[in-house]
């Protein structure tokens, strides 16, 4: 088969005081593929998803607010909690009049892009979920320093998480355990991610993200009573080694939508870093007619 390659547009949209950074690439009126990306990242770990699945669909995949190129204003008094992001969002899909899309989520992109589809069920047309989590059972034992965050948030332990979680080794570490072959990790990667959140400020942004964590536990029975009602197209397919979401949390999407594809992969938390073309094949396998 021959390939296509359509270019990569990198792009920028004000919406109240907050300048989106969002990487966007195929045909517009193909589906829409909604990319959102997890801690520390951002759309920059969709790099090379995006190539293999534009020819198939209009993707967009935008920064969060506190991540990546995405920039809010000095003045705007922003609430950094999960809430605020899932809003933001909203209003980002609304001002590209994006009205219908797939969604592929990854750590922090399940609370955000869960609570968009709480708020706009008929616009989900399918659910891609890497290591994105919306059950207890999923969460592993690397939550444990942030669990004693929720527990006791103290002024000690948010010193405790900024020194030990907050710094190019911890995320070195997010990127390579549990993966067999370490030199298939780009080191940009995570001196990137590391590079952007040492930025004046953003580390607090962080630990109130960790704080603010726990309200997505709470609403794990409104997203799965989504996934019960709608019983949306969805393919999980998850690193199998990552320490934060583990394997149980992919099963237990069953449980909800029984029609669900689960596929664990021989990997870690960022299974796109060594696995993306088994990922991309697979999601043009369930979503491509």
């Amino acid at each position: 088969m021959e390939y296509i390659h359509y270019p990569v547009y990198y792009n920028y949209i004000e919406l109240n005081k907050v300048r989106v950074f969002y990487r966007e690439a195929g045909r517009k009126n193909s589906p829409t593929l909604l990319l959102l990306h997890g801690f520390p990242s951002s759309s920059h770990q969709f790099r090379e998803l995006i190539p293999l699945l534009a020819q198939h669909f209009h993707i967009i995949a935008p920064d969060f607010p506190g991540f990546g190129f995405t920039e809010v204003d000095s003045s705007l008094d922003y609430t950094y909690s999960f809430d605020s992001l899932s809003q933001t969002l909203i209003g980002f899909v609304d001002a590209l009049h994006i009205d219908r899309y797939i969604m592929y989520v990854f750590d922090y992109g399940a609370p955000v892009g869960l609570r968009m589809v709480l708020g706009q069920p008929d616009r989900l047309q399918g659910l891609i979920s890497q290591n994105g989590n919306a059950y207890i059972e999923g969460l592993g034992s690397a939550w444990d320093p942030i669990r004693l965050y929720w527990e006791q948030p103290t002024l000690q332990n948010r010193q405790n998480l900024k020194d030990s979680l907050l710094n190019l080794t911890a995320t070195r570490w997010q990127y390579t355990h549990g993966v067999e072959n370490i030199e298939q990790i780009a080191p940009e990667t995570y001196f990137l991610d590391t590079a952007l959140f040492q930025r004046a400020g953003n580390k607090e942004i962080q630990l109130d993200l960790f704080l603010d964590y726990v309200n997505n536990l709470k609403l794990y029975p409104q997203f799965q009573e989504y996934f019960r009602k709608y019983q949306p197209k969805s393919l999980i397919i998850w690193g199998k080694n990552d320490p934060f979401f583990i394997p149980d949390g992919a099963h237990a999407f069953k449980r909800d939508n029984p029609n669900a594809i689960v596929e664990l992969l021989d990997s870690g938390h960022f299974a796109l870093e060594t696995h993306v073309a088994h990922i991309a094949n697979a999601i043009c396998d369930m979503f491509v007619e």
